[in-house]
């Protein structure tokens, strides 16, 4: 059985939960339990018990009015899965730093079972804010130039798999439309070259990222405008180096 196929032992109740929670934290407002059972496709009664109990559990909050949002608990959740990556030591200060004297935004990101997880952002000014690239959040490997960089050090079967896990979404007009096309962008790179895209995940944005040698952790940059400064891809292959000295354990570089 694949990871998307669904489990013959399923228990609906808890699907039907996580339903909830998904609909709520999609959001841009708190909801009342009647569009929540919308939503959802549920009956009310159902819904009533569902929040209740996610309440009850705090991934959800009951405001004065009625409505529900996200609780506490899901901060929580979030906050432990990020610390489950063991990130680097001095990776947030290499971040920040790289942040500081390019004046761009700077992501660290990791690849872990196919999934390419950014896990730390330091922003900078001379960049946009790209709301898919967040701490936390998992994000297109075919797009982005974090995802390519991590691609470009597996061997080419590893990379297919992880693109075809994935998926190759459609983000602009330029985005690699198959494991062919990103393979024959890769195909002139060395493993732990800098990789840049332009365009291909978001319009009018570029992004550079190198792998930290040895690792499955990325760090990128990105701009305004389809150019990648040669002095800001110069200090990200400062903040690389830098974080490829620092004292490293095999559960961290892995």
């Amino acid at each position: 059985m694949t990871d998307d196929e669904e489990p013959s032992d399923l228990i609906r109740s808890v699907s039907r939960a996580l339903r909830v929670l998904e609909v709520v934290a999609r959001a841009d407002r708190p909801l009342p339990v009647k569009v929540i059972a919308r939503r959802c496709g549920l009956n009310l009664s159902t819904s009533y018990h569902l929040v209740r109990t996610l309440c009850y559990e705090g991934y959800l909050h009951r405001r004065p009015d009625g409505d529900y949002l996200v609780g506490s608990k899901v901060a929580e959740r979030f906050h432990e899965m990020l610390e489950a990556f063991e990130r680097p030591p001095h990776a947030s200060a290499v971040l920040r730093h790289l942040a500081a004297v390019s004046g761009h935004t700077a992501y660290l990101a990791h690849l872990s079972d196919g999934r390419l997880v950014v896990v730390d952002v330091a922003e900078g000014p001379r960049s946009p804010w790209l709301e898919d690239l967040q701490a936390g959040l998992e994000t297109a490997p075919h797009a982005t130039a974090l995802g390519k960089a991590l691609l470009l050090s597996l061997p080419s079967r590893a990379r297919r798999r992880v693109l075809t896990g994935y998926g190759l979404r459609r983000f602009t007009s330029v985005t690699p439309a198959s494991v062919e096309d990103v393979e024959a962008e890769l195909s002139g790179l060395r493993p732990g070259q800098v990789v840049e895209e332009h365009g291909q995940f978001r319009d009018e944005v570029a992004c550079a990222s190198a792998v930290v040698p040895g690792t499955r952790w990325a760090i990128g940059i990105s701009t305004r405008g389809l150019a990648i400064p040669r002095a800001a891809e110069a200090r990200l292959a400062d903040a690389v180096r830098d974080l490829a000295r620092s004292p490293w354990t095999g559960s961290s570089a892995q």
